[in-house]
């Protein structure tokens, strides 16, 4: 692979992915990592892509796939449901791991009043407890990426390495039998960060993430405590979920009662 094409591979990736790693890419155009430094220095003068504490960032980018904003507005009122479930099974004071999720927000909205210690990389959970008087927040370091809402980077890795809490409550592209799927890699190292640093495990996804399987693995059926879902999550993998040992909560339709399927 010449330069050339090597530099143009990685701006494409970095097109279809917004961010990633000097790791990431060094993998991706299969160079060693100082040539992927070189080569992200002269697409920088481009202005094309910024470089950033361990990895680099498009300016522009094509699609409004992984905003934040974009994505809150979808699912909406199962967000919500899914949400309010989730924060029925947070005792009162628990140190509570929050990613960046839109449905993991929708969870924050509703802890307040279990005065929990929240550890984020969120800045819209941060936001939403800027004056918050009963919840602490402690928001791990890193690159902010405006788009996304998130922290991200080497650094908010080490900081999720060394921390520990009650529960991680987390999202995910898709869920399967064969276990958590996610489409945006720049978060895979951050969750996996997460997953060891607490002591129960709770996902929430809503029911168009169930059967379904993103590029990045993130984490088998085994290491998951806990899923939340709305009510049109499909009974047979609901089912075979239970069946693997992991609790399914499914939040109740507006207008119904019980939480199961």
């Amino acid at each position: 692979m010449t330069a050339e094409e090597r530099k143009h591979r990685i701006e494409e990736y970095l097109q279809r992915v917004e961010f990633a790693s000097l790791d990431e890419l060094s993998e991706h155009v299969e160079a060693s990592v100082s040539t992927v430094r070189r080569d992200l220095s002269v697409l920088e003068a481009t202005g094309n892509l910024r470089r950033t504490h361990g990895g680099a960032r498009i300016v522009q980018p094509k699609s409004d796939e992984f905003a934040f904003s974009k994505r809150d507005t979808q699912q909406l009122s199962e967000k919500e449901l899914i949400g309010k479930a989730c924060a029925e099974l947070i005792g009162a004071n628990q140190s509570v791991i929050l990613d960046a999720g839109t449905t993991v927000f929708h969870v924050a909205r509703h802890l307040e009043e279990k005065a929990p210690q929240i550890v984020t990389n969120s800045l819209p959970v941060a936001n939403l407890y800027a004056s918050a008087n009963k919840v602490e927040v402690i928001l791990a370091g890193g690159v902010i990426y405006p788009r996304l809402g998130v922290l991200v980077g080497t650094m908010t890795v080490e900081a999720f390495s060394k921390m520990r809490a009650d529960v991680a409550i987390m999202s995910a592209g898709g869920i399967t039998l064969e276990g958590i799927t996610n489409s945006h890699a720049l978060l895979i190292d951050i969750q996996r960060a997460m997953l060891k640093a607490a002591q129960k495990i709770i996902f929430c996804l809503d029911h168009t993430k169930f059967g379904r399987q993103s590029v990045s693995p993130l984490c088998g059926l085994d290491m998951i405590d806990t899923v939340v879902t709305d009510s049109q999550a499909p009974a047979e993998l609901v089912n075979g979920l239970r069946a693997h040992g992991v609790e399914v909560v499914v939040a109740p339709a507006p207008q119904a009662n019980g939480n199961q399927i």
